[in-house]
């Protein structure tokens, strides 16, 4: 059982609030509402977890300090990992903000031409022209670093995928040497708030980096037990699994293809001992810690319901939210007609 945490920060109320849940199978939500969010209390939260037989593989989050080292007191044997999503929240901000200005850039444009047309007289259209020229050039240097600074993020993305298109585990030192380049390419860019986002990334490497380690670790083990295409071959069909439950109906189609595809290339390879072995390599790829996502879907869910107490949440209230959530039947995907 994978434990997360759901930050309390975001809620406008008088107490924090803890959240936890079973990220497995059956994805069981607890909520407590707490007098602080010291270390102390967090590490009694974890604790009472761990009596009620919940065991703790590892945990992503952002860098509460409380937090983090509640966690480390309760589950010093657990993978800590840095939320990529809290990690790189401030520099996908930046890309909005780029792209904010690329459109205002093109209304200048437009609005500049549009007087230029309009010109009557020679020193007017003299004037207005110079105008044009100095919207126009601001424009293009406006979309020209949307466009890198978007493409450049896209790649970052992809090189935080555990697996690589041939279907390998991707080791610690190749995600680095990958990262490192896209951090150097995004710097070159000009722009202050996007060298000013990417400083403290690049201080958390090591953080970022820690699902890699523990993926590598995993290979290394299930290499011993599977022959090496059949595993390429699962780790590719894991991948797109993964993707099929986070796409839209096109893409889902296509990684469900493609999972399906590399699945029957497996089972070729591996004939009846076909499924032991998938099942063993997709418990332990399913093991890795890497993000808080499935919290942060909980975050949405609970969120309407303590807006509405305005700051008057009680435990009870959390109660009822928990009986909720914990038995209302999943409308889609693979848990369908199943309730936690």
């Amino acid at each position: 059982t994978w434990v997360f945490y759901l930050s309390d920060e975001i809620f406008a109320i008088d107490k924090p609030i803890l959240v936890t849940i079973d990220a497995q199978s059956t994805t069981i939500l607890n909520i407590a509402l707490a007098a602080d969010r010291s270390a102390e209390t967090w590490r009694a939260h974890f604790e009472a977890l761990a009596q009620h037989h919940f065991i703790s593989l590892g945990m992503a989050s952002d860098r509460g300090a409380g937090l983090v080292a509640g966690y480390q007191a309760a589950c010093d044997m657990a993978l800590w990992v840095a939320d990529y999503f809290h990690e790189f929240y401030d520099l996908c901000e930046v890309l909005q903000q780029v792209e904010r200005k690329a459109y205002a850039a093109i209304d200048t444009e437009y609005e500049a031409a549009r007087t230029f047309a309009n010109a009557k007289s020679e020193a007017n259209l003299h004037k207005r022209l110079a105008h044009y020229d100095t919207a126009h050039r601001t424009c293009e240097q406006a979309i020209a670093l949307y466009d890198h600074l978007a493409l450049l993020l896209h790649l970052l993305r992809d090189a935080l995928h555990v697996c690589s298109p041939h279907g390998r585990l991707r080791t610690q030192a190749q995600v680095r040497s990958e990262l490192l380049l896209l951090f150097d390419m995004i710097e070159a860019l000009d722009c202050a708030a996007v060298r000013s986002a990417l400083q403290p990334i690049r201080t958390h490497l090591d953080d970022i980096l820690v699902p890699f380690k523990h993926a590598e670790a995993i290979e290394a083990e299930l290499r011993t037990m599977v022959p090496p295409h059949a595993l390429d071959f699962l780790v590719l069909a894991w991948h797109h699994d993964h993707f099929v439950h986070q796409s839209r109906a096109k893409q889902k189609r296509y990684h469900q293809r493609e999972r399906d595809f590399w699945l029957a290339c497996a089972e070729g390879l591996l004939g009846d001992e076909f499924a032991p072995l998938k099942a063993l390599v997709i418990a332990k790829l399913d093991s890795i810690v890497r993000a808080s996502s499935l919290v942060e879907m909980v975050n949405g869910l609970i969120r309407p319901y303590l807006n509405s107490c305005k700051g008057q949440v009680t435990q009870a209230t959390l109660n009822l939210i928990m009986f909720y959530h914990n038995h209302r039947r999943y409308k889609s995907g693979k848990r369908q007609g199943k309730a936690p």
